[in-house]
């Protein structure tokens, strides 16, 4: 069994958890929050053996193997770091990190220390996902694509009054091209790789985020434009277009369902069963690359290009994080 601890203690975290029981490959064995009386309130529900609230304790422990990291997206690389140090595998939520400089140092860190580092987009490990990238070749040539994830944000009305919530707060290193804009991005990068050019535009909030963007990525021969927002919403699907025929994606995040429609013809359905936690996909790679000790895995190289890409996006566009000039503390 891999024994692993958890930094965070929110909806993700617990259903990640669940995920890795599920796989039959993890046991949960530490919990950090800010607060012992936090951890507690989260441990409830599983037999774990110990409760933090000093990061830098937990790192040390010797009854971890392995750390899920989903604390705010600012603190991706301090906390990576601190427990890749200590040989700990990681597996850290999507965006790895603020920026490229970031991901760049998390990626040495985990191979000198000969340890996983792993960025958790279950996008693509859903079976959905790969069904689609095995149904390419039924749409023929490659002309056109559109990516579509716009979703209004529950945290947006708090925004408008006057709060400061973290989803359009820079110093977390949030906004809609590093939250719902990932997934996006992240299935054109793992579709087709790096574009040739990305071309970027976005609405920016007050507060110095990107509530809502577009962003054109030439392949050469082909397009695919990226729509995100957490300041509107959209029922559109995302559509993948060739000469023979186009594919569609419902809700992309998920890959709920694939139809494949031929020129001319009816929609044909793809789909197939998944799992009900869709995490447990991601679990069972991260799992995987753990007992292989595949440190060098093709995820880092994916993990540089959404950085690069990130990067790039956020130039073009106006937006700066703290963390693009410092690093933040460990603790949140």
């Amino acid at each position: 069994m891999i024994r692993f601890a958890v930094v965070g203690t929110n909806w993700i975290t617990r259903q990640f958890v669940d995920a890795a029981h599920e796989t039959g490959k993890f046991k949960l064995t530490a919990v950090y929050s800010r607060t012992l009386e936090q951890a507690q309130t989260f441990a409830s529900d599983y037999p774990v053996e110990q409760l933090f609230d000093s990061l830098e304790e937990m790192a040390q422990s010797d009854l971890i193997d392995a750390v899920y990291i989903a604390s705010p997206n600012a603190l991706h690389c301090p906390q990576s770091l601190l427990f890749l140090r200590q040989r700990k595998h990681v597996m850290c939520e999507k965006p790895l990190a603020s920026n490229l400089r970031e991901v760049e140092e998390m990626v040495a860190c985990a191979r000198e220390h000969q340890v996983v580092l792993f960025e958790a987009f279950k996008t693509a490990s859903l079976p959905n996902f790969q069904l689609l990238q095995q149904s390419l070749p039924k749409i023929g040539i490659l002309r056109k694509a559109l990516i579509n994830y716009c979703q209004y944000s529950s945290r947006y009305q708090r925004y408008l009054d006057g709060e400061n919530p973290n989803t359009f707060n820079p110093r977390w290193s949030n906004g809609s091209i590093m939250d719902i804009g990932y997934y996006c991005l992240g299935t054109a990068v793992s579709l087709w790789g790096e574009p040739q050019k990305v071309t970027a535009s976005a609405t920016l909030l007050e507060s110095g985020v990107d509530g809502a963007g577009t962003v054109l990525l030439d392949y050469g021969s082909f397009d695919v434009t990226l729509q995100h927002s957490k300041i509107s919403q959209s029922v559109l699907p995302s559509e993948i277009q060739g000469e023979a025929g186009s594919l569609v994606i419902e809700h992309v995040s998920e890959c709920q369902n694939v139809s494949f429609v031929a020129r001319g013809a009816k929609p044909q359905d793809l789909s197939q069963p998944q799992h009900i936690n869709t995490m447990l996909y991601e679990a069972e790679t991260f799992a995987r690359l753990i007992e292989s000790n595949e440190i060098n895995h093709p995820g880092l190289n994916y993990s540089l290009s959404m950085a690069r890409l990130l990067t790039e996006i956020r130039r073009q566009t106006g937006v700066v994080f703290p963390a693009d000039g410092q690093e933040p503390t460990l603790n949140c």
